[in-house]
């Protein structure tokens, strides 16, 4: 099984990125998936999650409204478009997958499969 991330990079504040996270090995439109991040000296946050069921999604807080989890199961690939980006979104991010439809998507413990991480970086 491999969850294979791209797309980070160096971006000014307010601009955008687009993250995709390519799954092998997997049946992947059987798993929910999601991203977190993990900024350094901080713990690994919860970013967003699609379920595989009925696709619908979550969002931390901090996210709402400038972030967009979706999901290509054609492509096995899920992907987090990144908007308004600002300094405090650099960390690294990473994609997971499990096979939960339910229970407490933003807890990293329920999640199977996870990804090497791909860094962000806003610059003020």
């Amino acid at each position: 099984v491999q969850l294979v991330e791209s797309g980070g990079g160096l971006v000014e504040a307010g601009g955008s990125l687009r993250l995709s996270c390519a799954a092998s090995g997997i049946t992947f439109s059987r798993y929910t998936m999601a991203w977190f991040r993990q900024a350094p000296g901080k713990e690994r946050e919860f970013v967003a999650a699609i379920r595989w069921s009925g696709g619908s999604t979550n969002y931390a807080d901090s996210v709402k409204g400038r972030f967009t989890i979706s999901r290509d199961n054609a492509k096995n690939t899920a992907y987090l478009q990144m908007n308004s980006l600002k300094p405090e979104d650099t960390a690294v991010y990473y994609c997971a997958g499990t096979l939960s439809n339910y229970g407490q998507l933003a807890k990293g413990d329920l999640y199977n499969y996870w990804g090497q991480g791909t860094q962000v970086t806003v610059s003020s």
